[in-house]
């Protein structure tokens, strides 16, 4: 089964007042979460910001519009494309690495086990 993603915005920074539009948001926190799906799933996720640039060019959303999807866009836009799929490689290798380990820790052969 393939990995899924669900990317969530935690939080949002704004200019009270920026280019005559009122609670511009420049900055974003973000997770991405990844899950492989299985049960129970194993999960992984990174959390990180984005830095968004207001463009007086496109149409201005006021603040109590604004939908998670839209602030995913731009979170989304500021990774560009090639850091979307890095981050969700990231996320596949964090899951892969708790399904078969790249490095264990056994018991050290000279310790006996308590009974």
């Amino acid at each position: 089964m393939a990995n899924t993603y669900t990317w969530t915005v935690n939080w949002m920074n704004c200019y009270p007042t920026s280019e005559s539009q009122t609670d511009v948001v420049f900055q974003v926190g973000w997770t991405c979460l990844g899950s492989n799906g299985a049960t129970p799933p194993v999960t992984a996720s990174i959390t990180n910001v984005a830095n968004i640039i207001y463009n007086p060019n496109e149409p201005f959303i006021p603040y109590p519009q604004l939908t998670q999807d839209v602030v995913i866009g731009w979170v989304q836009e500021d990774l560009t494309p090639a850091g979307v799929a890095a981050t969700e490689a990231a996320l596949d290798t964090g899951i892969a690495n708790q399904v078969n380990p790249p490095v264990v820790s056994p018991p050290l052969p000279w310790v006996t086990a308590a009974t």
